[in-house]
């Protein structure tokens, strides 16, 4: 037997980060969702309790990271990380996350990085796994920021917090209200290194507790407070409560879900405007959130409710969603850019648009490293918003929603439907009483929430009523 035959069959690899490794492999190779491929994995293991805990955070920590990693990976390697095999990169992100982020002393970071790339990979890799690993634990996330970007503060701060740059420069021209923020004024408030730019990115970083919603007429948040959840802070259908949402009675059944707190608000800010009568209908329903919760009030003001859906899987989650509400609703496998409802009749539509998804980067840790082409979603949002208008009657009220706070996606889409649309726009802001500080666009009529000042994704919301 060779002595390097010998030493791989010596070497034990940890369960828990192979586990981790196999979620992170499937996300780097073949495009899988990092919770997905996790969620698999775990069925497939024995893996409870700490163990499975700690592998959640190894996957969403080394996805999160991913480009930061990289760029480390390259400066502490000498070589670009895009060159090494994807078994390799991902060993090496994972030795980031552990070193960097987790605390994991030293030691075992390297340790455990090794033998697991002698188990995936091959002893061959060692070697390098080992003196790459043992180079990155010389220096903080901060001064690998600065070593790698040290005339650079924008950049800095993007390595620092885990984003691509275009994010950093995007939340900084949002969040201090200039679309045309400079560089060298970009630059400045990137170097101060606080501020609400920062706390924006680094909210993005921290996982989001489980929120409940009830559905209207079947459940009750005194019943979601009595199984252990906290109330919402400001919608009066949801409650926060850490742990399996299957737990809780009303969720196993269907008469409760999860739904994020943003996402309630947007609903309900929709039903509580619409003060005429016609059916209510959401034109991109999957996988079925808004619309259960929509559902459950059209039902309570006596209202038909239609549900389309373009993905035929997609329009069974919504179908499940809704099967326990009563009243009179039908689920369409439809696309909302030809809705099978007559024009000019609906009292309230709900139009929550395919988006880039940047409002929930906390919950979809890989997906800020993989950006969505706007020049194709932008036109499918302006087409969405015209037909939802053209759905509804003189009187009527349209929801649109993306749960992304890009201007592209979300003040521009809507400022062009207020200049060419029957259209005017409400004011949002108000029908959300109690959310402080959430108006956005001109005059401040439409509503952005964010993570790090609402506690919610960052959901965009304007309500716009039809004029004629």
């Amino acid at each position: 037997m060779s002595s390097r035959s010998h030493s791989r069959r010596r070497r034990r690899c940890d369960p828990v980060r192979r586990v981790a490794y196999t979620a992170l492999l499937a996300t780097e190779t073949r495009g899988a969702y990092a919770n997905l491929a996790l969620s698999e994995q775990l069925r497939m293991s024995a893996l409870t309790g700490r163990d499975a805990a700690f592998a959640t955070e190894l996957v969403d920590g080394t996805a999160r990271g991913t480009g930061s990693w990289d760029r480390i990976i390259t400066a502490a390697g000498g070589r670009p990380a895009s060159t090494l095999q994807p078994g390799v990169r991902v060993v090496l992100r994972m030795a980031c996350h552990q070193i960097l982020q987790m605390r994991v002393p030293t030691h075992a970071a390297v340790g455990t990085s090794v033998d697991l790339a002698a188990h995936v990979i091959g002893e061959r890799v060692t070697g390098l796994v080992n003196a790459v690993a043992r180079k990155i634990s010389l220096h903080g996330l901060p001064e690998w920021a600065e070593i790698i970007a040290p005339d650079d503060p924008v950049e800095q701060l993007a390595i620092a917090t885990l984003h691509p740059r275009w994010i950093v420069t995007e939340y900084a021209e949002l969040l201090d209200g200039d679309e045309s923020l400079d560089s060298e004024n970009l630059a400045a408030g990137c170097a101060a290194g606080s501020g609400e730019v920062r706390r924006a990115l680094m909210a993005d970083n921290i996982a989001a507790t489980p929120t409940l919603v009830v559905r209207p007429g079947l459940a009750t948040v005194d019943e979601l407070l009595a199984q252990g959840a906290s109330a919402c802070e400001y919608s009066r259908f949801g409650g926060h409560r850490a742990g399996n949402p299957r737990e809780v009675p009303a969720v196993a059944d269907g008469r409760a879900g999860v739904q994020d707190e943003g996402s309630q608000l947007v609903a309900t800010a929709l039903a509580d405007t619409c003060d005429v009568d016609g059916p209510w209908v959401d034109i991109c329903a999957g996988p079925g959130g808004k619309a259960a919760l929509l559902a459950g009030l059209a039902a309570e003001h006596h209202r038909f409710f239609a549900a389309g859906e373009l993905h035929p899987h997609r329009a069974r989650l919504v179908a499940n969603a809704l099967a326990p509400i009563p009243g009179d609703h039908a689920v369409l496998v439809a696309d909302g850019t030809h809705p099978p409802v007559r024009p000019g009749v609906c009292a309230a539509v709900m139009t929550d648009v395919p988006c880039s998804g940047l409002g929930a980067l906390r919950r979809r840790p890989e997906s800020r490293w993989r950006e969505r082409d706007l020049d194709t979603l932008v036109p499918l949002q302006q087409d969405l918003l015209h037909h939802a208008i053209a759905l509804a009657r003189p009187g009527g009220v349209i929801g649109y929603v993306t749960c992304s706070p890009h201007h592209r996606e979300t003040t521009e889409v809507v400022c062009q439907a207020l200049r060419h649309e029957p259209v005017e726009a409400l004011d949002t802001p108000s029908l959300m009483a109690g959310v402080p500080d959430c108006a956005t666009g001109p005059d401040g009529r439409f509503v952005q929430l964010w993570p790090h000042r609402h506690g919610t994704d960052a959901m965009f919301c304007a309500v716009l009523r039809r004029t004629s």
